[in-house]
């Protein structure tokens, strides 16, 4: 791969972004929603199954030889680090390649995993499917994104893509549900329910593969990369489908912007456009996913036992908490998603993050005073993770469009990986022990620690978040391959 990519393709001018932007919200921008953000629902139903039903796994009769802690710790990493490698790898072929041709490989990938997770005979071939299955889940994090925000017009971009990202969240309910249904023998057999749920994903995956097929590739990433006139054609039929929708013309589309084609661009000059031209933006991505990293382990790796530890719940009953934290977490981004689009990214970036981890804060001394129930403590967690959930999804929207767009996948994939290896190896090695203990000054130390992070991530947005609320992507930042000047700065 060559350090600045393939360059000195023809000169192109196009009103393509500013096309996309100014079109009303349509049948047609439904069909990418339900297209490419249900798929978060099956990585919520897929994280959530595997933990609640580890107990199952392991136990005799269940068709794997497999122990309680390979489950929630050896899976888990190797999930994690399938993730994390999927991002990447899919992540630099999404920005080479395209989104559509990526979002169905990506797909197909989570698809093939976990059908073969469902017949594992035997732990290692658990452990490899695990792996592979984030691959693919990883992967879509990054063809996903950069196709959501680069489809749907700028004024609703914000809430859309917190939307979908938090969509995760309703998989999670189900996931919840569906492992308490799942190991219930009076219904299923112990070697049989567990790989029922796992098929299920399968069944759902499908449908999903069937709608996504008529989702059509990114016109912005079309005309840089040498397919203008496709990308003309496509946008000409979408507008006509609009208008047609809305019974109106469409108005005018300014402005024009000039591009020199290229084909691809090495990771050299990735890096050194996200690390040195825009060295307060990659801050903000970090600091925003490692906070909400750390504070959705610092509450949720260990929610199970605290309920049964500190109150008493059964563990065959933790399953309806988490579902109602779930939902909760699923709310905070439908009825705060459009503020990011009104009020404004800054304040709403740095105010969600401060208030959750504030609100964090505020739990951890109920707890260590001994004034909450396992019911006022699940609606403490549902209060600071709605507002969490809404902060969390706008890590990933921030990075997907305050990048240019050439390197629009690999910097969602990069900052995805970062964050995701520090919830899910770092932030279990630092509150595993703090959480089982069973002491309360511990758990409440693990509370302490997600907060802090998640304050200081918020305190770093109001520095450094861009206002990016209603711009166009060319506008928030100019595309490397934009011949001339103008567009945004680096920074």
């Amino acid at each position: 791969m060559s350090d600045t990519g393939t360059t000195g393709g023809p000169a192109v001018t196009t009103r393509i972004p500013a096309r996309l932007d100014r079109l009303p919200w349509s049948r047609w921008h439904w069909m990418i929603v339900i297209g490419l953000g249900t798929v978060w629902i099956l990585d919520g139903l897929e994280v959530t199954v595997v933990g609640n039903i580890a107990s199952r796994l392991s136990e005799d009769g269940s068709g794997l030889a497999i122990t309680d802690a390979q489950v929630t710790g050896i899976a888990a990493a190797i999930y994690v680090a399938g993730a994390c490698s999927g991002a990447l790898v899919f992540g630099w072929l999404t920005d080479r390649y395209g989104r559509k041709k990526l979002f169905l490989i990506t797909l197909a990938v989570y698809l093939a995993a976990t059908a073969l997770t469902a017949i594992s005979f035997s732990a290692w071939w658990f452990f490899v499917f695990r792996f592979l299955t984030g691959f693919g889940i990883g992967g879509e994090y990054a063809a996903i994104n950069s196709a959501i925000d680069e489809l749907i017009p700028s004024k609703y971009r914000g809430r859309v893509d917190l939307i979908i990202n938090g969509s995760f969240w309703l998989g999670a309910v189900a996931g919840s549900l569906l492992s308490v249904l799942a190991l219930n023998t009076d219904i299923f057999p112990k070697d049989i329910g567990w790989r029922l749920t796992f098929a299920l994903g399968v069944v759902l995956g499908l449908v999903i593969l069937l709608v996504r097929r008529h989702v059509p590739e990114s016109p912005r990433w079309m005309f840089i990369h040498g397919r203008d006139a496709e990308a003309e054609r496509l946008v000409d039929g979408v507008e006509r489908e609009v208008e047609a929708e809305a019974g109106r013309r469409l108005p005018p589309a300014e402005p024009a912007i000039t591009v020199q084609q290229r084909k691809s661009i090495g990771f050299g000059l990735i890096a050194r456009t996200v690390f040195r031209s825009y060295p307060k933006r990659a801050v903000l991505g970090l600091a925003l996913f490692i906070g909400q990293a750390f504070l959705y382990n610092a509450i949720t790796f260990g929610f199970g036992s605290i309920l049964v530890k500190f109150f008493d719940v059964s563990s065959g009953a933790t399953g309806y908490y988490f579902a109602v934290i779930a939902f909760c977490n699923f709310l905070g981004p439908l009825l705060l998603g459009r503020l990011f689009d009104t009020v404004g990214r800054k304040p709403m970036i740095a105010g969600t993050y401060i208030l959750s981890g504030l609100l964090l804060f505020g739990t951890a001394w109920l707890f260590d005073a001994g004034a909450l129930t396992a019911v006022t403590m699940t609606g403490c967690w549902c209060l600071v993770l709605f507002v969490a959930s809404a902060g969390a999804s706008s890590a990933y929207l921030t990075v997907s469009e305050i990048f240019p767009m050439e390197t629009r996948a690999m910097a969602i994939a990069f900052f995805y990986a970062v964050g995701t290896a520090a919830g899910g190896i770092t932030g279990p090695l630092v509150f595993a022990d703090l959480t089982a203990s069973g002491v309360v000054g511990d758990t409440v130390l693990a509370f302490c620690i997600g907060a802090a992070l998640m304050v200081a991530a918020g305190l770093v947005a109001s520095f450094f978040a861009v206002a990016a609320e209603q711009k166009s992507l060319e506008d928030i930042a100019t595309p490397l391959s934009v011949t001339g000047s103008g567009g945004a700065q680096p920074n």
